[in-house]
């Protein structure tokens, strides 16, 4: 694996993890103020983003490369609203779109042509996870931090299901072995 896309990737891993780490603090928060559908929403969150770094470790190793862990850096743990987490989390989704986004970048400058199409799956999904944070950050605008509203978003989030991403994956690898 071409040391610089096997860097790119591992500074990914971190921030895939960084990122289940700061839904954890987020479904903290929200436990706290009694808003458990919100908290359950970003528990799935949560396993999405470990579903991710696990994608990408997979990924590294099955190339020949090596997984390198660093140091997570704390993440926020107060928040003054449950509209004050989703803007952050839209923020920080903005973000991990932008890292993406280099990765391919650098996977095309290197002529990584496998890199390039494995990220095709993170871009497409990264169009998914703004898209639902920027819809539910909207609605709380709109809504005014009103408990009703809070109330009935609550019922609505602890609805949400995980879907693994490497279980689709590894049924198809089963299906071919």
């Amino acid at each position: 694996m071409n040391q610089n896309i096997e860097k790119a990737l591992n500074a990914q891993i971190g921030f895939e993890l960084y990122s289940a780490y700061l839904y954890m603090a987020m479904t903290s928060y929200l436990k706290s103020i009694n808003l458990n559908g919100f908290a359950h929403w970003m528990e799935i969150q949560t396993k999405e983003e470990l579903a991710h770094a696990l994608k990408l470790f997979n990924y590294v190793t099955e190339r020949g490369g090596s997984v390198v862990f660093e140091t997570l850096k704390k993440p926020r743990n107060k928040w003054e609203s449950p509209t004050e987490v989703f803007k952050d989390a839209l923020e920080h989704e903005q973000i991990v779109t932008s890292k993406i986004h280099e990765i391919v970048d650098l996977a095309l400058k290197e002529k990584d042509h496998t890199t390039n199409a494995h990220m095709q799956w993170y871009l497409n999904e990264q169009v998914e996870e703004e898209s639902n944070v920027l819809g539910i950050y909207q609605q709380l605008k709109f809504a005014d931090n009103s408990p009703q509203a809070l109330l009935m978003f609550d019922r609505e989030l602890a609805q949400r299901v995980f879907v693994d991403p490497n279980a689709a994956t590894a049924a198809g690898q089963n299906k071919i072995n």
